[in-house]
């Protein structure tokens, strides 16, 4: 989906969001109706009217036809008779289209790592999460490691050797069985 087709759905739902357009909308699912008309049982100025009815005509809401010396508006049922999921789904591929995917891990990895080597152990769990899934990655999958070859990778981000590793088993992203260590399926 691009950017415009996201657009369209928040004009959409921004069409709806003003009081007196829910109740033109309202007002010509009985019945087809005509600005003045509107105007009229609405007390509102007929430019004002008519500014409510294009926002509605251009969102897709309201369809236009002549009738003699009138604009009369219809609502377009298909749209009306969707659900809201239907209306406020985006496919997770086309969400991340100009969208940051991970703001939060880019925030947390630029907070606590300097030139590579980690400034602090987070101790908030989720950001510590972050940093462990980072450190997992200079290991190889399905290659055992002793854990001296453990310590040794570790040491490039951090002096507390043991934590870190620790954190790696605890977090599950890294399997500790008879002093070998292997990074985890998972990870």
């Amino acid at each position: 989906m691009s950017n415009a087709n996201i657009e369209r759905q928040a004009a959409f739902f921004k069409a709806l969001s003003h009081p007196a357009r829910l109740l033109i909308v309202n007002l010509a699912l009985s019945q087809p109706r005509h600005g003045e008309e509107l105007a009229l049982i609405l007390s509102l100025n007929p430019a004002t009217i008519s500014h409510h009815l294009a926002i509605l005509t251009e969102a897709g809401l309201l369809t236009v036809r002549k009738d003699q010396y009138y604009q009369v508006f219809s609502p377009v049922k298909e749209v009306l008779e969707r659900t809201l999921a239907e209306l406020i789904t985006i496919s997770q591929t086309e969400a991340v289209n100009g969208v940051e995917e991970d703001a939060f891990r880019r925030k947390v990895l630029q907070t606590f790592f300097r030139h590579g080597r980690l400034v602090s152990i987070p101790a908030q769990l989720k950001k510590r999460q972050v940093i462990l899934e980072k450190i997992v990655e200079v290991f190889e999958p399905e290659r055992a490691y002793s854990e001296k070859e453990v310590n040794f990778a570790l040491l490039d981000f951090h002096e507390d050797v043991a934590a870190l590793r620790r954190g790696l088993v605890e977090a599950g992203l890294m399997e500790r069985e008879a002093g070998v260590y292997r990074r985890s399926h998972f990870a």
